[in-house]
């Protein structure tokens, strides 16, 4: 793509709209914002920009996009799929400072947000008035409402109530070239024309700026129950899972963790889960309620189903803090699969009932390219994170014939009803795969949407499929 690079005139022009404190362009901050938390790339912009309002946003792209300077858009830099890389240079656009809860609507459980506010802080400002916004992606301490709007994140309780466009009621964005509009309406129902709002959700900041965002809410479940079982083959762990389901129960989280992803995140975390040496995965199973009575025959009900299998003794988690010691062990997973070794994680989706094919054909894409996976996710919803680990692999072999294999997997998953991703996006690392998924016209389609959104391309260039 033929984009212009950033000149001192311009340099001089986002000083003036949002003040100098505001426009980055140092060593450190460039280094700062080269990276999200995808794999180890690093792509530096020329200049990051920290806005305050809508105007000054539509004032930024205005300018950009009469100039063909590229803006990537950044909420906290958490994603997995490069989606926040400024692969051209240019602008980075940072969310931060659009940090408000601007308005939480009692009345109609709604709240309205910037896009920099983090999950879990909205969270817990909802739960104080009783209410409930159930998708908490792993990274919910520090991620943004934003990032988890572009990416249509989901999380554990995706498996009972859903991901992020089930609660997004209406966005206020500016268009690449500095209009201020709003996708919809702040009602439950609407069938007024093309649905704008939920195509921009899971779009990845490239049709648009989101600048305001409304969700819906729903009263908080005064009850959980938590409960980790150890099962002797993953496959049945798999199993187990629509086993579950087949009778009648909706677990508000069902997580799996294969033997390597318990025992890694076991050394960055005080936990008392002892592992026996026959074990080859977790399933963290929660439901939750307002009737503890209700739950409690769920949970019987539950143990009843995996006696069928081969499991070990199940840990009930009796007290808050046994509850949040399980969660922070599953939610310290990734960051202890990235420490422990050089990989690469693929966010697969199948049909619930099909986890147990995929899990093995995994494994035996695996054998066959000589690499070894870490297995764990939101398995309720049949979503589940391969990890690839490079190990004793050579450089050439992670360089030229894991791709090959990664393949693989994505057509199995396609093969199985599946997709490429369940909540972590295409964005820059996924962006060859996509003719696994999608036909030619299917991606013309695409392209023509982003087109009539953003005719220049200047809006995070690069991603997904161009």
């Amino acid at each position: 793509m033929d984009f212009t690079r950033i000149s001192g005139e311009d340099v001089t022009f986002f000083k003036s709209v949002i003040g100098e404190a505001n426009v980055l362009y140092d060593a450190e901050s460039l280094e700062k914002y080269s990276h999200d938390e995808t794999e180890d790339l690093r792509f530096p912009p020329e200049v990051v920009l920290k806005p305050s309002s809508p105007e000054e946003i539509s004032s930024i792209l205005s300018y950009c996009n009469e100039r063909s300077i590229p803006v990537t858009p950044r909420g906290a830099g958490t994603g997995l799929s490069g989606g926040a890389l400024p692969v051209f240079g240019g602008v980075i656009l940072s969310s931060e400072k659009l940090n408000r809860i601007l308005f939480i609507d009692e009345r109609n459980h709604q709240v309205t947000v910037e896009p920099g506010v983090i999950t879990q802080v909205l969270q817990d400002a909802v739960r104080e008035k009783g209410l409930f916004y159930p998708p908490d992606p792993a990274s919910k301490g520090s991620c943004f409402i934003g990032g988890n709007i572009s990416e249509n994140s989901g999380g554990p309780k995706a498996v009972k109530y859903g991901v992020v466009k089930d609660y997004v009621l209406n966005l206020e964005m500016v268009l690449p070239d500095g209009e201020i509009i709003w996708t919809g309406a702040n009602v439950l129902k609407n069938a007024t024309g093309y649905n704008l709002t939920q195509l921009v959700v899971g779009s990845e900041g490239t049709l648009g700026v989101v600048t305001k965002i409304v969700l819906r809410l729903i009263p908080h479940p005064q009850h959980d129950l938590l409960m980790l079982v150890p099962f002797k083959s993953a496959t049945q762990a798999c199993e187990a899972v629509n086993a579950v389901f087949q009778a009648g129960i909706i677990p508000s989280a069902m997580e799996f963790m294969e033997r390597d992803a318990i025992d890694w995140a076991m050394r960055f975390v005080e936990t008392n889960v002892e592992v026996a040496d026959d074990v080859e995965a977790h399933l963290l199973i929660e439901v939750d309620g307002n009737d503890e009575e209700v739950l409690m025959k769920q949970m019987e009900k539950i143990t009843d189903i995996l006696q069928q299998f081969s499991i070990g003794e199940i840990l009930f988690a009796d007290t808050s803090d046994q509850k949040a010691s399980l969660w922070k062990l599953r939610r310290s997973v990734a960051e202890a699969v990235k420490r422990n070794s050089v990989y690469k994680e693929e966010d697969t989706v199948v049909p619930r009932a099909e986890l147990p094919a995929l899990l093995s054909g995994v494994k035996s894409i695996g054998k066959k390219y000589g690499f070894k996976s870490v297995c764990y996710g939101h398995v309720g919803d049949g979503n589940l994170h391969v990890n690839v680990i490079k190990g004793d692999l050579s450089d050439e072999d992670w360089t030229e014939k894991l791709p090959q294999g990664i393949r693989e997997i994505f057509q199995l998953c396609v093969k199985l009803g599946g997709t490429l991703s369940g909540e972590h996006g295409i964005g820059w690392v996924q962006k060859p795969y996509m003719d696994i998924a999608f036909n030619a016209t299917q991606m013309k389609l695409m392209q023509q949407i982003k087109n009539v959104f953003d005719p220049n391309g200047i809006l995070n260039p690069g991603k997904i499929f161009h």
